[in-house]
């Protein structure tokens, strides 16, 4: 008797909320059209849980299994590879004493540290979000949300005059082929000059993706945070929101090695505006000053 009642009170249970659901809103009840049972069950299932034949079970295999990994993945190989090139390569060292040229004015510092500290906790509080799982959960986990929403509304802010105030120096150019090709000098002990103007080709790759992916993860984040949309929807909205994350968190690391340690003293620029003329001559030997 016990098997027939548990699965008959679980069946009810589901109609009588769908009922209690519907009746908020009874255009959902009306809108499902008359006609064979297999097509009205199509329809009220994608009404309430979405097609699960589109996105569904997609996202439930990302969800569950892919997304914790490539962000382990991320956070863990890029700086393994980044500490092997630091003993083999080392830092490039320029002369800090010598002439130094006007760079960054107040705006651009203030405008990109505003930036950068929101960008560094959105990439923190993300990743205590995306490996909560694996860290316990608590109320660190629920904090770092709060903190994420917050940064994420100051990153967006200050991302907008930023795209405007560096877009002409950060559409490509010729010799940001020349660049890629050898991948900035990077792998090489030598100092010799780099084609590059104010910005190098992995400084304009980093601008891109962090603007524009920026405000793709902010239209995204903000469907996932109001909870706006079909089920469908926002299973996508997570897919993007996590791919592009995924993506913004290693290049993200890219830069933050390349500013703190690949460059010897290259954060002071940030700081007072100034740039050795000697770094300038050979990481950035197409640029008039």
């Amino acid at each position: 008797m016990k098997r027939i009642l548990i699965p008959a009170t679980i069946a009810v249970t589901g109609m009588l909320a769908a009922v209690v659901y519907a009746g908020t809103d009874p255009a959902l009840v009306t809108s499902i059209d008359a006609g064979p049972s297999t097509a009205a069950y199509l329809q009220f299932n994608e009404i309430f849980t979405g097609d699960w034949q589109q996105y569904g079970k997609l996202f439930t295999s990302l969800q569950a299994n892919l997304f914790s990994r490539i962000f382990l993945l991320v956070v863990t190989l890029v700086p393994v590879i980044f500490f092997f090139h630091y003993l083999a390569i080392g830092p490039k060292k320029f002369d800090h004493s010598g002439p130094q040229i006007y760079y960054f004015n107040l705006f651009a510092r203030i405008i990109h540290w505003l930036a950068a500290i929101s960008f560094s906790l959105l990439v923190i509080t993300g990743l205590l979000v995306i490996l909560g799982k694996m860290l316990g959960g608590g109320a660190v986990i629920r904090n770092g949300r709060s903190v994420h929403i917050l940064s994420a509304i100051i990153f967006t802010i200050s991302a907008i005059p930023m795209f405007l105030m560096w877009l002409k120096d950060m559409l490509p150019a010729l010799c940001d082929i020349k660049w890629l090709f050898i991948i900035g000098g990077y792998l090489s002990k030598k100092k010799t000059p780099v084609p590059a103007a104010k910005f190098n080709a992995g400084q304009k790759m980093w601008f891109w993706l962090a603007t524009l992916g920026g405000f793709v993860m902010a239209y995204t984040g903000y469907f996932l945070w109001s909870f706006q949309g079909s089920v469908d929807n926002l299973r996508l909205m997570v897919i993007i929101h996590n791919f592009l994350g995924a993506a913004l968190t290693a290049l993200f690391l890219v830069h933050l090695y390349m500013s703190l340690f690949a460059i010897a003293g290259s954060l002071g620029s940030m700081i007072s505006g100034y740039k050795p003329q000697d770094e300038i001559d050979i990481l950035h030997s197409r640029y008039k000053y």
